[in-house]
């Protein structure tokens, strides 16, 4: 009886391999591919869930009250924590961040250095996006005088943003740049600073301040999750039914083999 068992389980295995025979080539290609389609779907997920979660943030930091900026002074603030300056530009030491762009226009965002008298403290301010139609002239800006009492957002950009030289020589203002870290700004001029930008929001001295929150939407990343996972799915499924249709043309070839 176990001999009789032990032969029907043996020709149970040799007909389920014979019913499916993916073939090696095919069998690595879906090794190689399919942890990488899921990797990719789980990890828009967590893109997505971190978009949440700095969209909830933001949604909460512009109901608070601004802070003063001393208060920052010697911790990491959260980014877009409002901030309530009271102070003055310095004109003679702009940045322009070039290639931003707003409907399809090319422009840059003037920083300018702003000293708040209140801390004593200098912070690189964002006044926002201005149009720069034509390279071969230099954007033009006007920048207010006197005291001023002004409200921004920190800005902490995602991954700590990237240094690249100024792409004009150091004492040719306003400097053109494609990234900029506030503290290299402030070695260079020798002064105090907070390490952070500070986005103006609209109102006195601001230009067309209308930056996103997020480059890209939660849902625009569940999107890809799911597209990341049917390709999974499809890949799956299409490895399935190789096998079972080399199996079948295996098993078709040995039935017309001459004996």
């Amino acid at each position: 009886m176990s001999e009789q068992y032990s032969q029907q389980r043996r020709k149970s295995r040799e007909w389920g391999w014979a019913a499916f025979r993916p073939g090696l080539l095919p069998t690595a290609v879906v090794l190689l591919l399919l942890p990488a389609l899921v990797a990719l779907g789980f990890w828009q997920l967590a893109r997505a869930a971190e978009k949440r979660e700095l969209l909830a943030q933001h949604a909460a930091l512009q109901v608070a009250a601004p802070v003063s900026l001393d208060s920052l002074e010697n911790g990491t603030p959260q980014s877009y924590q409002r901030v309530r300056l009271q102070g003055f530009f310095d004109a003679g030491h702009s940045l322009l961040l070039d290639n931003r762009i707003r409907n399809g226009q090319a422009g840059v965002e003037l920083l300018q250095p702003f000293y708040d008298q209140g801390s004593g403290l200098w912070v690189l301010l964002n006044r926002g996006w201005l149009a720069w139609p034509d390279r071969r002239v230099a954007p033009a800006f006007d920048t207010p005088d006197g005291a001023l009492e002004l409200v921004a957002s920190i800005y902490v950009p995602l991954g700590g943003g990237f240094l690249q030289r100024p792409q004009r020589e150091a004492n040719s203002w306003p400097l053109l740049i494609t990234e900029v870290k506030p503290a290299l700004l402030w070695q260079q001029l020798g002064r105090g600073g907070l390490p952070y930008e500070a986005r103006l929001q609209p109102g006195p001295a601001a230009l067309q301040a209308d930056w996103p929150v997020v480059a890209m939407s939660p849902d625009k990343h569940l999107g890809y999750a799911v597209q990341w996972f049917a390709l999974a799915v499809a890949l799956v499924g299409l490895f399935i039914y190789l096998g079972m249709h080399n199996a079948r043309e295996i098993r078709h070839a040995t039935s017309h083999r001459p004996a």
